[in-house]
């Protein structure tokens, strides 16, 4: 097996000890489900192995299905999470014995597969960062879901490096031309696919993520009570859920507390601020005097590099993420505190734009022009349209794997579960 095979090899390791890890516990655990928003965690663990299965064994390899019966319990396409419980799954041994016996398949495709040839599915290992970055995302879905289990001592934590006050409060981004998206990075998905130049006016945007000590100021203004700052569609929501704060935070007195992975701690007020909808972000900035940026706006802040016309796969370059410079793979189980990755900053100097939290966008998930679907229309394409805001940049609970630069997430403006955050920008005053 060459280096680049080795290399891959131990992609796979390394994501599987993950989703062992996350289910490393009491098996009604597993079983049972602990919101509708989310599968029982049994679903997640088979669900990688099922889609491994189809795509390295079936699709790239040839091999006969081994269950094809279990096909459609799997598929979340035709079953959404709330009805998950109600389906014949897969027991937690039953599980485990499945993903081991599609690993071990898989790992003998990888050996015999050409990743030179002229196949789109195994050019530079395509297939297998496919299913990689997918078992690494639905090890992100699993944190939430032991989030919103409250059962403690389940996910281990870590240390981080100190936050740093000072330095400026917003950088500014000329205008000009950048080229988003990409047409060279080889795991790259369908949907930040094609490259293709954007025109942008000159703006500013925030340094940093907008952090709690920041929204505790706008709870406190009167923030949640003020429809001038939230959309229609926004107002309606937050009276009719009857929401006050971010998830998972209670004030006590003057005092705010969270509760992260079943136990409750006084709030950092030095962190990014977490668990925050789309609504939400949008107001604050709104009541901030900013709006959020575009998705292009975000990209070019992010990864564009003016000196040499061209984009970096991270935002100080191509170099693989380390502890110095973002907070990524799930270091510790929150995020670093406010300007801890000086060396992480882009060319234009906003930090902390990889790692810690998604970063709400104002954009709707949209192709980019010249968009083909590859390998299959339901990762990206049937989500197009108006009903999901792009998220941006990766949390703390991301893996390098599945992080850089020009990747798209996405997701209803009401969601909250999800380890997101949020920076404001604004555009240049003339």
């Amino acid at each position: 097996m060459n280096d680049f095979k080795e290399r891959i090899a131990a992609e796979l390791l390394a994501v599987r000890d993950r989703s062992l890890a996350y289910t490393a516990a009491d098996d009604d655990l597993l079983v049972r489900q602990h919101s509708p928003l989310m599968s029982p965690l049994v679903w997640d663990l088979a669900h990688v192995g099922n889609y491994e299965e189809l795509w390295v064994l079936r699709e790239a390899g040839g091999i006969d299905p081994l269950r094809p019966e279990i096909d459609d319990i799997y598929d979340a396409f035709k079953h959404p999470r709330k009805d998950r419980p109600t389906l014949p799954l897969l027991g937690p041994a039953e599980a485990r014995r499945y993903i081991e016996g599609v690993r071990g398949r898989v790992l003998d495709v990888l050996d015999a597969i050409d990743l030179d040839g002229p196949t789109p599915l195994h050019r530079d290992g395509f297939v297998f960062g496919l299913v990689i970055q997918h078992e690494h995302q639905h090890d992100e879905t699993m944190l939430a879901t032991l989030q919103l289990s409250g059962q403690p001592g389940l996910v281990r934590d870590g240390e981080l490096p100190a936050g740093r006050s000072g330095g400026p409060e917003e950088v500014y981004v000329p205008a000009g031309p950048f080229f988003m998206g990409t047409d060279t990075l080889p795991w790259a998905y369908d949907n930040e696919r094609p490259a293709h130049q954007v025109e942008l006016a000159a703006y500013w945007i925030d340094r940093l993520p907008v952090g709690n000590r920041a929204y505790v100021a706008f709870i406190e203004d009167g923030g949640y009570e003020d429809p001038r700052w939230w959309t229609a569609e926004g107002w309606q929501w937050r009276q009719r859920r009857g929401v006050f704060a971010p998830l998972f935070w209670v004030r006590d007195g003057h005092a705010w507390w969270r509760t992260r992975f079943g136990r409750t701690e006084p709030l950092p007020m030095d962190e990014p601020v977490q668990h925050v909808s789309w609504y939400e972000a949008d107001a604050y900035a709104r009541w901030a005097g900013k709006r959020l940026p575009t998705e292009a706006e975000w990209e070019k802040a992010c990864g564009w590099d003016p000196e040499a016309r061209r984009a970096r796969r991270y935002p100080w370059g191509e170099e693989d993420p380390g502890p110095d410079r973002t907070n990524l793979g799930h270091r510790a189980a929150h995020p670093a505190p406010l300007g801890a990755y000086p060396g992480g900053a882009s060319a234009y100097g906003a930090e902390q734009m990889v790692g810690d939290v998604w970063e709400w966008t104002d954009s709707w998930f949209q192709p980019y022009p010249g968009f083909r679907s590859f390998p299959y229309k339901e990762y990206s394409e049937v989500f197009f349209g108006q009903d999901y805001r792009v998220l941006r940049g990766g949390s703390w609970a991301a893996d390098p794997a599945a992080v850089r630069t020009t990747f798209r997430n996405w997701d209803y403006p009401i969601r909250r579960q999800i380890f997101t955050g949020f920076r404001c920008a604004r555009s240049e005053l003339v």
